[in-house]
C-alpha cells in the first residue's frame, strides 16, 4: 500500500497511511473500520479474498458516509475495461458482440464482468472458469453464492 499511497499524493494530493487489521472474521473487521471510519475521507481496500471481500465492502458501504473501495477488485476492473475497451475500437467491434472467456472466479475477476455488463457486454456471452473448472449450474464443489452468479448452463 505505500506506493499506491505514493500515487494517491502525487496524482491527487491525497494523504495516505497505511493501517494492517488482523482480524479474524468479517464482522471483527467491519467493525474496527466501520470505528475507525469517522477519522478518514475514504477507506482503500487491499488484499481481502473473496468471497469475505463482497461482504466486507458492502457492509462498510451501508455504514459509513466516506468512499469504501476495494482495490483488488475495481482498479483491475478499471485497467481490465479501459484495455478491452481500446481493444475493441481498434478491432471496430462492439462490448455486445464478444464472448469471453474469463481464467478466475476471485475478487478482481467479479469486478471486471461486472464492470463490463455495465459497458454493454451480454452476460450469455461469459465462460468463468476456477480452479476447479467451469463454472456451471449445478456445480457442487468450489462454489459459493457469488459463484452461483456467473454459472451457466452448458450441453456437458
Amino acid at each position: 500500500m505505500e506506493g499506491k499511497g505514493v500515487l494517491f499524493k502525487v496524482f491527487a494530493d491525497i494523504d495516505v497511511f497505511d493501517l494492517e487489521l488482523n482480524c479474524t472474521s468479517v464482522e471483527h473487521f467491519v467493525e474496527t473500520v466501520a470505528a475507525l471510519g469517522p477519522t478518514f475521507g475514504g477507506i482503500n481496500l487491499e488484499d481481502i479474498a473473496a468471497p469475505e471481500c463482497f461482504a466486507i465492502e458492502e457492509k462498510l458501504q451501508q455504514r459509513l458516509d466516506i468512499p469504501v473501495f476495494h482495490d483488488d477488485q475495481h482498479g483491475t476492473a478499471i485497467i481490465a475495461a479501459a484495455a478491452l475497451l481500446n481493444a475493441l475500437e481498434v478491432n471496430g467491434k462492439k462490448m455486445s458482440e464478444i464472448r469471453l472467456v474469463v481464467s478466475g472466479a476471485g475478487a478482481a475477476a467479479v469486478a471486471c464482468v461486472e464492470l463490463l455488463f455495465n459497458l454493454g457486454f451480454k452476460r450469455e456471452n461469459l465462460l468463468m472458469v476456477d480452479s476447479k473448472g467451469v463454472l456451471y449450474k449445478g456445480r457442487v464443489e468450489g462454489m459459493n453464492p457469488f459463484k452461483e452468479l456467473y454459472a451457466r448452463e452448458t450441453e456437458a
